[in-house]
C-alpha cells in the first residue's frame, strides 16, 4: 500500500468529510480514505501511485479546495 497525504480546505463537518471520501474513493486503486476535518488533512491509502491532478479533480468535484500534497 502507498500512503498519500493532502491538505484540503473548505471542509467544516462530517458531511464535508463524507463528500471528499466518496470522490477520492472512486479513484482507481484507492483502498482507504481518512479525513481529518479540523487539521484539513486527507490521508489516502492506495494500491498504486496517485497523481496530484487526479486527487485535485476529485476534491474539487466534492466542492472543496485542494491545497497540495503533504511532503
Amino acid at each position: 500500500m502507498i500512503e498519500h497525504g493532502y491538505t484540503v480546505s473548505g471542509m467544516s463537518c462530517g458531511h464535508c468529510a463524507q463528500s471528499v471520501t466518496e470522490e477520492i474513493s472512486a479513484l482507481p486503486g484507492v483502498a482507504e480514505v481518512d479525513v481529518d476535518v479540523p487539521a484539513r488533512r486527507v490521508l489516502v491509502r492506495a494500491e498504486t501511485a496517485l497523481t496530484d491532478a487526479d486527487v485535485r479533480a476529485a476534491v474539487e468535484e466534492a466542492g472543496y479546495t485542494f491545497e497540495g500534497a503533504l511532503r
